[in-house]
């Protein structure tokens, strides 16, 4: 009778709880089970094993096996202990020391034939590993990945021999190839957009001050082409910041493309999807693509058309930057901390306020299509811009007078340094207690925010934010104190909600 004890990490949601993997071998009739709350891929990896062990040239017992995976009441799914199962088995019957085990821990799919094939999921093990302090050992296939996390031990194998030969005192492992850190390149300019002097100010001022923003206009005005250049504007992310975004991309498929290492999120879900797209869901909760676009841009292109309940899901991501997930077995919890922009058209057909005279929209149907984003919902947006066509001699000369992305990401690196130093936060996520002691107007700035309130019936939610907009503003002019101009700014960009018809 033997018993062996290896360690790996189950997965669930952005944590990755320490699994033992106990392997008892005793006498009796050959049995192989495994135990756990292990779901069907993980019971399956018991032929896996078996054809692997003995495909290798090496001996699988023909007695009793029992597995437990501990703690019994965590789920354990996917093919990620099959290599930990292998390694208990050999050290139990003695085919390896059983000590150099004691401080790896195991990670890896077995083909029938012993080859290790990449395992997903494993960025969030990546990264709470570090607090172990064991070893890791993963497949070749995850050594991109692995390369990405600072301060951990990681090896590499294709094989379950080439792990067996070097926990045996042979061949050592060869670590993860180190990638260089290089910053993402910006595709599209802010330069590429002709004319749209306020919706290039009002995305400079988004990506300064992290605000959500949207656009109305006429088809072809360049709604999209803005907001696909804001992620052009936001500074790289930082280790810490990359590491949380990577773990996030992980979870999902086709997973994260290391590739995309320390580049801003930029999601743009089609206006079909659900609710569970948007926030997150399924049996084991998935995040959804608000945190998906952590850290970067959520992009709703024709808002209106997204389903109403999956809009005001919305509401409390927006708010707080964060998803709880519950369910009846599983509870997770992702952040969301992205940007929302939004682009709409100004009525059903598109065309309201049109020189050409094209709309033929009563009041009504624009009352109808506009109220399909609710007044909570629009509150939560800081930016609304009104878009206006392009003359023919602005879509001409552009190119010569259109700042690039990288001019104006000086300026929103700057302003950004001076909100951090200030508060250690951005002005969009500053609290009422916060947004009353940093973003305090003087006395004219005061006066207008109050007439403004009094006439146009804002919430105090839209007022706090129309005061931290006024922030940013005085922020990217270097500005100590809101002025009256930095409040009038604000004001005019809130106008989607200025101009909201009536009920």
């Amino acid at each position: 009778m033997s018993l062996a004890t290896v360690f790996s990490r189950a997965q669930n949601g952005l944590q990755a709880p320490q699994v033992r993997v106990e392997v008892h071998v005793a006498g009796g009739l050959p049995a192989f089970t495994i135990v756990g709350l292990a779901e069907t891929a993980v019971r399956e990896s018991r032929d896996r094993v078996r054809a692997a062990i003995q495909n290798a040239g090496l001996e699988f017992p023909q007695r009793r096996i029992t597995v437990n995976l501990a703690p019994a009441d965590l789920p354990k799914e996917g093919g990620r202990f099959d290599l930990a199962v292998a390694i208990g088995i050999l050290s139990a019957t003695a085919q390896v020391p059983a000590q150099k085990t004691a401080d790896v821990e195991f990670y890896g799919e077995l083909s029938l034939g012993g080859e290790l094939r990449r395992v997903p999921d494993l960025f969030p093990a990546l990264l709470q590993s570090r607090r172990g302090g064991r070893r890791l050992v993963v497949p070749r296939g995850n050594s991109a990945e692995a390369a990405l996390v600072p301060r951990i031990r990681v090896e590499v194998a294709e094989h379950l021999l080439d792990v067996c030969r070097s926990l045996c005192g042979g061949d050592p492992l060869e670590p993860p190839l180190r990638c260089t850190d290089t910053e993402p390149g910006v595709e599209a300019d802010l330069a590429d957009i002709a004319g749209q002097v306020q919706a290039r100010r009002a995305l400079e001022i988004a990506a300064a001050g992290g605000h959500n923003l949207m656009f109305v206009g006429l088809p072809g005005t360049g709604k999209s082409m803005l907001a696909t250049r804001l992620p052009g504007l936001l500074p790289r992310l930082g280790e810490a910041e990359a590491l949380e975004v990577a773990a996030i991309a992980a979870l999902t498929r086709p997973g994260f493309d290391p590739r995309r290492w320390r580049a801003r999120p930029f999601r743009s879900p089609h206006h079909t999807a659900s609710t569970a797209a948007l926030i997150g869901g399924g049996a084991a909760p998935r995040p959804g693509e608000v945190s998906l676009a952590h850290r970067g841009v959520l992009f709703l292109d024709e808002m209106p058309e997204f389903g109403r309940a999956a809009l005001e899901a919305l509401r409390e991501p927006l708010e707080t930057g964060q998803v709880c997930l519950a369910r009846a077995a599983h509870r997770a919890e992702y952040p969301a901390q992205c940007q929302l922009v939004a682009a709409m058209n100004p009525c059903p057909c598109g065309y309201l306020g049109d020189p050409a005279g094209r709309c033929h929209c009563s009041l009504e149907q624009v009352r109808r299509y506009r109220g399909r984003i609710s007044g909570p919902l629009l509150d939560r947006i800081d930016l609304q811009v009104e878009m206006v066509p392009v003359s023919a001699e602005e879509l001409l000369s552009h190119r010569s007078c259109g700042e690039s992305s990288g001019a104006v990401r000086q300026r929103v690196v700057r302003a950004r340094r001076r909100q951090l130093e200030r508060c250690t936060r951005l002005n969009a996520r500053l609290d009422a207690a916060q947004t009353g002691l940093f973003c305090e107007p003087g006395t004219a700035g005061r006066r207008l925010l109050t007439q403004a309130l009094d006439r146009f019936g804002l919430s105090a939610r839209a007022a706090h934010r129309v005061l931290r907009v006024a922030r940013t503003i005085a922020d990217l002019a270097g500005s100590r104190d809101c002025g009256r101009a930095d409040i009038a700014e604000a004001l005019a960009l809130r106008a989607l909600e200025l101009k909201r018809p009536a009920c």
